[in-house]
């Protein structure tokens, strides 16, 4: 069946993110393992995926763990230190997908507080034809629902929908519900693949 939407996950497929590498630049690597095996830095930032206020949510975890204070709230100041640099070759194919008139959409864990101010420092994250944040929908990859949603709200059947993500777990449920996928290893696998699709020649996915 011809795809009619090409799903983007947006952390470390269209911009990198990379707390640990943050943190071994900004307190050493040794402090960092020691601080991520005491805290379970990634389940606090699952709170915000699920729609938790961002600042809040951060600082409020900083009270509660006092020795880690001035670290933790590393993830609210130095948020775009993590979530950096953008990745130009998925960008250049997301544009290149709209402007032959394929739909692109967004399904990524993205706290509803972070959105907006992302956009504006990485345009792109303003140009997908839908966005399915989870934190503005309080519900996450890798649960069937949102996946559910996308097919729901876009009335487009899950054997037309194309989706990269760079977590296997992400893939398998979008694959387990007939989606199209592609574990995103890189920009170049993902443009090979949407040649391979027939979306876009070998030139425009340069």
């Amino acid at each position: 069946m011809p795809i009619e939407a090409v799903i983007f996950d947006v952390g470390n497929v269209l911009i990198e993110w990379d707390p640990e590498r943050f943190y071994d630049k900004a307190i050493g690597e040794e402090r960092r393992k020691a601080m991520f095996a005491e805290l379970d830095m990634h389940d606090m930032n699952n709170d915000i995926d699920l729609g938790a206020p961002f600042k809040d949510r951060i600082y409020d975890f900083a009270e509660e763990n006092p020795k880690w204070g001035d670290e933790i709230r590393m993830w609210h100041d130095n948020w775009f230190d993590m979530a950096s640099p953008a990745i130009d070759h998925s960008w250049r194919l997301l544009r290149a997908l709209r402007a032959k008139g394929i739909q692109v959409f967004a399904l990524s864990n993205f706290g509803v507080e972070n959105w907006p101010p992302a956009v504006k420092v990485y345009p792109v994250l303003g140009e997908f034809d839908r966005e399915y944040i989870s934190g503005r929908l309080q519900m996450v990859k890798p649960f069937n629902r949102i996946y559910e949603h996308v097919e729901e709200d876009s009335g487009i059947e899950p054997d037309r929908l194309l989706f990269t993500d760079d977590r296997a777990d992400n893939i398998a449920t979008a694959h387990a519900r007939g989606w199209k996928t592609h574990l995103f290893e890189g920009p170049q696998g993902w443009a090979d693949r949407l040649v391979a699709e027939g979306l876009l020649t070998t030139e425009e996915a340069a």
